[in-house]
This record gives C-alpha cells, structure tokens and sequence, in this order.
C-alpha cells in the first residue's frame, strides 16, 4: 500500500502523523511512504531523517493525495484539502465529525474511507487513540488556565498555588475521565483548591482515593455547578461522549454568578464545547471574553507541545496503521473490534451512530458495509 502523510496546515499545528522509525516499519511490510517536505520539522524530524528511513519526499501536496492510498494525519482535514480527498481512499485521523457538518458532508461526499482516532475503542470503553492527547490536553489546561488568570492577560490576577497567607486559587474541573484527571494533577499539584465533577459515583469514589488531598470530588449536575461557580477562579471542561457532541454544561446566563476574570477552558471544544458560549479558537487568538468572563478555547492544544505530542500518539497509532496497511481496511476491520469502531464514514454513508444523529443524517449500520 502507498501511504501518504502530509504536512499539517491547521494554524499552529506542529504535529506529525508518522515518525522515521514508523516509515521503517511500513517499509519492512512492504509498504511505500510519501512524505510531505517540512511535514515533521516542527515535531524535529527532519526530511532527511525520513529519507534515511525510506520515505520519498514530497514537494508537491497535491500529488501526494493523488498518489495515496492511505492518508495518515494527525488533525482532520480542512476546507483546502476537501478537494483532495478521493473515492476509496482510506484516511485514519482524528476527525471530530459531530463538531462540524461541513467536515462531515465534505467527507460523504469524497467516498473516503473515514476511520478516525477518536472513536477506536477497547472492550472496556478506553479509547486508546485519544488518551496520549487527552493526557497532553488536560495537563495543559490546568497550565494555561494559569496564564490567563494573570491580569495582563484579563483575568483576576490570582496566583493558581497562592502564597504562604494567601490562599490559592478555587479550581474546578468537570468531567472525571483522562482530561480531567490530568488536569486536576497538574491544578492540584501547583497548589490550587482543585474540585473534580462526574456523573458517575463509582468514578468518583475511585478518585477519590488516588488523589491528593486538595482534590475533593462533587456529583455532577446542575444544581452543583451552579453552586459553585461563585467561588471558583478556572473550569476546566472536560466531558467526552466519545463520537457525539458534548452537551453544554454552563450556559450563557450562568456566566453572572462567576467573579469577572475568572477564566474557562473548554477541553470538549474537538467535540463541539461544553459551553455554551465555547466558540473554537487558535493558538493565535487563544481567547475572547463573554460577560467578563475569560474563554480559553483552542481546538488543538496538544500542538503547542508538537515534540511531545506527537511521540505519544505515533506510539499508539503505528501498529493499527500498520495493520490496516498489511490487510486492507476491510480485512483489518472484520479482525479487529477495536479499529471497527474508528470507521465513521465510508462510500458516503454514515456508520457512526452518534454521527448521524448531531446532524439528523441517515445511519447505516455498519455490518452492511462489510
């Protein structure tokens, strides 16, 4: 199979999708690898590091896509490469779909094969394709949460860990899964009063007796959230339904019981927000204010940490890419529950449930297209 990796294009996004040593393991299967030129400069990879691999540099992108059988990338793509995609071709990225109708239609309509990250899923619900960034994610929301409630930057000028005689800042992160754990660790551990919200009572007990004592956990529900926001200086949104969009869990009218300044920091903006005033964001513009209210919203954040990021998802993608590259989407699908998952479109239709309901499109159950 021909494998195509293309330079990412997406403001700010450093991340690649296959590293040298991924290139000599598709080479020892058999397969051949196209190589965008510059596609992992900013992860530190260089052209000639993927030459030395076996890769064939690539000038022109256009030809890339032309040629590949396989896309491989690390975010989905967007308006300029719709065009590129092509009927029959498999692309295995993450994808977001129900976070955007014009991604999801563009996508039908190619007749790609869509198998996204995201939605890959292990027998016991983990999804392994997402915890690499869902860890990078949460770490660094609690880190730049802390940024933004610096004055300078509008927000209440409080110091996360505070001060010997002055007390730290009141964290609160919703959602107790990968995100929200890690975001609480590093909130927690930088000396802030950090709270952790979930809907599950078991969840909630398990944390319980992991983390710190500056952790405590609160059941999740409105009432909850809305008692506490008066007090709090960061929310950390981190909820995931995996595959569908996320619900919105502060509305624009809970905004007033906040103190300005305080800042949100929506980790679910990938499926849609879990604000209500969530809008997506670039590590260019990484905020905007709503009643006062700092929003932190940037839609990939793991790519401020390309270096990083990028090791930690190539280790966990390599070997389904390499499966499908050995025996065809089809044949690694049937084989394989956890990969069958990750197909969400293909031929046009829409085989990811939760897909097909964000935007009321028609469902094919996906036995019927294998």
């Amino acid at each position: 199979m021909i494998i195509g990796v293309p330079k990412e294009i997406k403001t700010h996004e450093n991340r690649v999708a296959l590293l040298p040593g991924g290139v000599i393991k598709m080479k020892r299967n058999g397969h051949d690898v196209l190589i965008e030129k510059g596609a992992g400069e900013g992860s530190g990879f260089s052209d000639e590091q993927y030459r030395e691999a076996g890769a064939e540099i690539i000038n022109d992108v256009d030809k890339l896509w032309d040629k590949a059988e396989m896309i491989m990338k690390v975010k989905e793509p967007i308006e300029v490469e719709y065009d590129r995609m092509k009927e029959g071709q498999i692309i295995f990225t993450y994808f977001h779909f129900a976070a955007s109708r014009q991604l999801t239609e563009a996508v039908k309509e190619s007749g790609a094969v869509a198998i996204a990250y995201e939605t890959v899923e292990k027998e016991d619900g983990s999804l392994p394709l997402l915890i690499p960034m869902s860890e990078v994610a949460g770490r660094m929301a609690s880190q730049e949460g802390a940024k933004y409630l610096e004055k300078p930057e509008g927000g209440l000028g409080i110091l996360l860990g505070g001060i010997p005689g002055v007390k730290p800042a009141n964290v609160l992160v919703i959602g107790g899964g990968i995100v929200g754990v890690n975001a609480a660790k590093i909130a927690a551990g930088m000396g802030a009063n950090t709270t952790i919200m979930d809907i599950s009572m078991p969840r909630l007990r398990h944390l319980d007796d992991i983390m710190s004592r500056n952790v405590n956990t609160v059941f999740s529900s409105e009432a909850n959230i809305r008692k506490m926001l008066p007090d709090v200086d960061m929310v950390i949104g981190a909820v995931l339904i995996p595959g569908a969009k996320a619900p919105s869990l502060i509305t624009r009218d809970m905004l007033a019981d906040m103190q300005k300044g305080s800042v949100l920091v929506d980790v679910a903006i990938d499926q849609g927000g879990c604000f209500e005033t969530s809008k997506p964001t670039t590590h260019d513009n990484p905020i905007y204010e709503v009643d006062g209210i700092v929003h932190y919203c940037v839609a990939n954040m793991p790519g401020a940490v390309p270096r990083t990021s990028t090791l930690g998802l190539t280790n966990v993608t390599l070997p389904y890419a390499v499966d499908i590259a050995n025996k065809g989407w089809e044949k690694a699908l049937k084989d394989d529950e956890e990969l069958l998952k990750g197909l969400n479109i293909v031929g046009g239709d829409v085989v990811y449930k939760e897909v097909a309901e964000a935007f009321n499109m028609d469902y094919t159950p996906i036995e019927s297209v294998l």
